[in-house]
């Protein structure tokens, strides 16, 4: 694996073209989306995702029945 690849879910872009997405259906359903909103949730998204991780990862270890040497 290549070390300068990042997971897909820590993508900026791929969490702007969902957001995008979700922007066109949101606008279609009749709620009004800025290109503002769309950037400042990409942020969230991305900041959320990698917060989740980490807390999996704790978990993950915590719940681990091995010990790490």
């Amino acid at each position: 694996m290549n070390d300068d690849a990042k997971a897909w879910y820590l993508s900026r872009t791929v969490w702007g073209a969902l957001v995008a997405i979700l922007a066109s259906l949101a606008h279609a359903a009749g709620v009004e989306v800025t290109a503002g909103d769309e950037g400042e949730l990409a942020d969230l998204l991305v900041a959320a995702v990698g917060t989740l991780g980490g807390f999996v990862a704790l978990y993950g270890r915590i719940c681990a029945r091995r010990r790490v040497r």
